[in-house]
C-alpha cells in the first residue's frame, strides 16, 4: 500500500519538473522575440549625433494624441549629444514628424532630422532662443530601449 502511495507523487513531480521546463523554454523564446529588431523600424543612421563641442539647443513638440512621445523623443535626442531645451505639447494633430530649423543652421536641422527620420523646413524664428523645433507626427515610433539589468 505504501508503494501505491508512492508512484502518483513522482508522476506528478514529472509533470512538475516538465512544466517548469517548459515554462523556461517559452520564458527564454519570448525575450529572443522581444530583443529582435522590427523590420519596418526606419534605421537611423549612428552618426546623427551633435557634434562634440557643439550645442545645438533643440525643443520636442507632441503633436500626436499618444501621450509621452515628447518626453521619449527628449531622452533620445538627449542620448545622441542633443541639447533639449523644451517639450510639450500641441493642439495642432500631425500625422507626420517635422523638423524647423530657427536659427539658419541647416546642417544642424539635417542632423536632427537624420536622427528623428524626418523632413526639414526652414522657419527662422530668433526670438525662441533655440536652434531646431521638432514637431512628432503620428509616424514617429520611438526606437527600443536599451535593456539594463
Amino acid at each position: 500500500m505504501i508503494e501505491a502511495e508512492r508512484r502518483p507523487r513522482r508522476r506528478y513531480g514529472r509533470i512538475i519538473l516538465v512544466v517548469l521546463i517548459l515554462c523556461g523554454i517559452g520564458w527564454i523564446a519570448w525575450q529572443l522575440l522581444a530583443l529582435r529588431p522590427v523590420k519596418n523600424a526606419p534605421s537611423i543612421p549612428d552618426d546623427a549625433r551633435a557634434p562634440e563641442g557643439v550645442r545645438i539647443k533643440v525643443e520636442v513638440l507632441n503633436a500626436t494624441q499618444t501621450r509621452g512621445l515628447a518626453r521619449k523623443a527628449t531622452l533620445y535626442l538627449r542620448d545622441r549629444g542633443f541639447d533639449v531645451v523644451g517639450s510639450g505639447n500641441v493642439t495642432e494633430q500631425r500625422a507626420k514628424s517635422i523638423v524647423y530649423d530657427r536659427s539658419g543652421h541647416p546642417d544642424w536641422a539635417r542632423l536632427v532630422g537624420r536622427a528623428m527620420a524626418a523632413p526639414v523646413v526652414a522657419r527662422p524664428d530668433s526670438s525662441r532662443y533655440l536652434d531646431v523645433t521638432v514637431t512628432i507626427g503620428a509616424d514617429w515610433r520611438p526606437p527600443p530601449l536599451p535593456f539594463h539589468p
